[in-house]
């Protein structure tokens, strides 16, 4: 598959010149790389590490959620040097996506985490700069809390940090991946009973216990490893390329 023609299909079907972001997640090419690709690496976050591990495993293109340039304009010195230079000597693109693969309504994080934990997707929820980034639904049948936490931990491996500031029966839950913390105000105004996300501030708490809502805190990084791997998957099938996944989990 021509690198350029892939990139051309990515920016559309991700709608990326149209999605409102952070001013350094600059989604899309961030590294230019060969001609043609093979075989494709996802990974949540460009990291050196991920970035050497897709280089040993032959990876044409890298697919990540977090790219390489969160930190803003800096010198390319010290680990940013390092990550370039490694690109480099392996001839590797980078293509990175944020925001526009958590709202993605096919592959996106939050629809993916939505129906893995059996929300049934009905609605957009959780905006940012006025496009909204999530979703919100129905549970098929609804679940004791306790039962819903213990699917949560199960589909994201590991523990999950539960505000019981609502009811016990779980039913109309949102989903926010990542750092939604801020949006358990929108999820009580519209009538949500538990809102599923990655980590939150500290007056997030008090949201929750004042406004009724269960809050799940399944951690930032792995409630965001859902998207790029349905993105490679995606693009593997549609385009009969082959890819692996790098999983570096940070507990956070």
């Amino acid at each position: 598959m021509k690198l350029e023609s892939l990139l051309q299909y990515l920016d559309t079907y991700l709608d990326v010149a149209n999605h409102p972001d952070h001013a350094a997640a600059l989604n899309g090419l961030q590294f230019a790389g060969p001609e043609e690709v093979h075989h494709m690496v996802a990974a949540v976050d460009a990291s050196e590490a991920a970035i050497r591990e897709a280089a040993e495993r032959g990876a044409d293109l890298m697919l990540v959620h977090h790219g390489l340039f969160w930190e803003g304009l800096r010198p390319m010195t010290g680990r940013r040097y390092r990550k370039a230079r490694l690109l480099m000597d392996a001839g590797m693109a980078v293509y990175s996506a944020h925001l526009p693969l958590d709202s993605h309504a096919e592959v996106g994080n939050c629809v993916e985490l939505a129906r893995a934990l059996g929300v049934e997707p009905a609605a957009r929820f959780g905006a940012y700069k006025g496009v909204e980034v999530g979703w919100r639904g129905t549970l098929p049948e609804p679940l004791e809390r306790d039962a819903f936490v213990a699917r949560a931990a199960e589909v994201l491996g590991g523990g999950v940090r539960l505000l019981e500031g609502g009811p016990d029966v779980v039913e109309r839950v949102g989903v926010v991946t990542g750092g939604g913390g801020s949006l358990v105000a929108q999820a009580a105004s519209e009538g949500l009973d538990t809102f599923v996300t990655g980590e939150a501030s500290h007056h997030s708490y008090f949201d929750a216990m004042e406004l009724g809502v269960n809050v799940l805190l399944g951690g930032h990084y792995a409630t965001e490893t859902w998207g790029v791997k349905a993105l490679a998957q995606h693009l593997a099938e549609r385009f009969a390329l082959t890819w692996e996944f790098v999983d570096q989990p940070t507990g956070m």
